[in-house]
């Protein structure tokens, strides 16, 4: 059977960004000099003008978020240091104050897009024969700033997708830092950057095994002082250090909201420009399961990949990956330990898909060639489209190829069940290639997930049109086999 000839089945529905779904973060308009005048004008306010200010903030704004008077309040809490000794302004003041120093962040402003499938931890109360799932979407607005977000649904036993209602309101989590640290894996991955030298062991010497990351930076200023005429290199190397501390970080959302409000928006300096392309799996050990995603933090300069794990998706961990192999995009962890080892696919070089074994989640070395651009369409680049998912003829993993014109399509590869860094099937052309109806969008001539689901013998592919929106396709998995060459 050629690849004419699969019968592949686009459905509805579509999933475009919605403009109006907005998210409250902290504003800072400028310097702290800036931040204290503004700060001034607000307090010469009388109470009474400054009560019918709020009185029209709350108006305007109250019926597009939740509990926007506690956010108003926290933010207040930040600007403390900012305020002249003694100052104590009343509880109104303090919410118009905080709302002077908070912005509306439209999640979805430019795209919604790349999703990512597994299915839910609880399957109570779904119907015989269907899956109940949790999608994730990439979501873009100002600044090109990406964040997570999720969407909830059910598969029928014939491969129909019907997505759950999603609640207006967006919510951001509470964030716990000063997280542990292994001190091994932090060397590691100091030395993969080459920064591990006399200045840096310093740093490590004085600290334990397990540390936190308030033990280290207080370690890193002991060495400040010490040192007074550092290097470039070394004032570098601090302050990567310095910098990869706040990677790791955990967050928790409220059990009372439904997941379609919860949004995981960047946190560490290493994620300021996004959090990008979350490719999340559902990985099985001894019985019970976990929930990982790796995903490319972006700081306007610097990619570096990162683990999200979970059990419940209201608690996360995010994790930093050290490892030579640890770079770069598309990183997409098998669902489970083969012959004893983590697997992970991944691309090194912009150009070929690779393969990783690992006796260790968080550490990544020694990558191999796994595919090669092969075909016609795919001779620009190739990648992953996610964790590969487990069928009795192998392991089933989508591709994406960048040809003429840097049209993205979608194809598929069969691998080795034993031996995933061999394959032992191809579509020869691409299985998801831009309809005219997808060819429009923030990037035009794309097609691109990060992660199908396979239920009752049909893969559901949920996939993005253009970096724009999204939408589902779904197709018999021995079809799919039987197309292979």
């Amino acid at each position: 059977m050629g690849n004419g000839e699969l019968r592949l089945r686009r459905q509805d529905p579509i999933i475009t960004p919605d403009k109006s779904r907005v998210l409250l973060r902290p504003f800072v308009p400028g310097s702290p000099a800036r931040m204290k005048a503004i700060l001034g004008r607000i307090m010469r306010l009388s109470e009474e003008e400054a009560e019918r200010v709020l009185l029209k903030v709350l108006e305007d704004f109250r019926n597009r978020h939740r509990n926007i008077e506690d956010v108003f309040r926290h933010r207040f809490n930040d600007l403390r240091p900012y305020l002249r000794p003694g100052c104590n302004p009343s509880l109104s003041m303090q919410v118009l104050i905080g709302a002077y120093f908070t912005c509306e962040y439209a999640l979805e402003a430019a795209a919604l897009f790349n999703p990512s499938i597994v299915p839910h931890p609880s399957q109570e109360g779904t119907p015989q024969g269907s899956l109940r799932f949790i999608m994730s979407l990439r979501a873009t607005g100002e600044g090109h700033i990406s964040s997570i977000e999720f969407r909830t649904g059910i598969i029928s036993n014939d491969g129909t997708v019907r997505l759950d209602p999603r609640e207006r309101f967006a919510v951001s989590p509470e964030v716990r830092q000063n997280p542990q640290y292994d001190k091994d894996e932090f060397m590691t991955k100091i030395a993969d950057e080459d920064h591990l030298n006399p200045t840096t062991r310093g740093i490590f010497a004085s600290l334990p095994k397990s540390f936190k990351q308030s033990e280290l930076l207080a370690s890193v200023a002991r060495v400040k002082r010490k040192n007074k005429k550092l290097s470039p290199t070394r004032i570098d190397a601090l302050k990567y250090i310095e910098s990869l501390s706040e990677l790791n970080y955990e967050i928790s959302f409220p059990e009372s909201r439904d997941l379609s409000e919860n949004v995981i928006f960047p946190v560490s300096s290493y994620e300021s420009n996004g959090i990008e392309d979350a490719r999340f799996v559902r990985f099985a050990n001894n019985g019970s399961f976990r929930y990982y995603a790796t995903y490319t933090a972006y700081n306007g300069k610097q990619i570096m990949p990162l683990l999200l794990e979970t059990d419940d998706f209201r608690h996360i961990r995010v994790r930093s990956l050290s490892g030579k192999a640890a770079k770069n995009k598309g990183m997409a962890l098998f669902p489970r330990k083969i012959r004893g080892k983590h697997v992970m696919v991944s691309r090194q070089d912009g150009e070929n898909l690779y393969c990783v074994y690992s006796n260790s989640l968080y550490s990544w070395q020694k990558p191999g060639v796994l595919l090669k651009p092969t075909y016609p369409w795919e001779f620009t680049q190739i990648g992953n489209c996610g964790s590969p998912i487990e069928t009795e003829q192998g392991w089933l993993l989508l591709t994406h190829g960048v040809g003429p014109v840097r049209k993205y399509c979608i194809g598929a590869v069969l691998l080795d069940l034993e031996d995933p860094s061999k394959v032992i099937g191809q579509l020869k052309d691409p299985l998801i290639e831009p309809d005219e109806s997808e060819r429009e969008g923030y990037v035009p001539n794309v097609v691109y997930t990060c992660g199908a689901i396979a239920h009752k013998g049909r893969l559901v592919i949920p996939y993005a049109l253009s970096d724009q929106s999204s939408r589902f396709a779904s197709i018999e998995i021995s079809e799919l086999v039987d197309g292979m060459e």
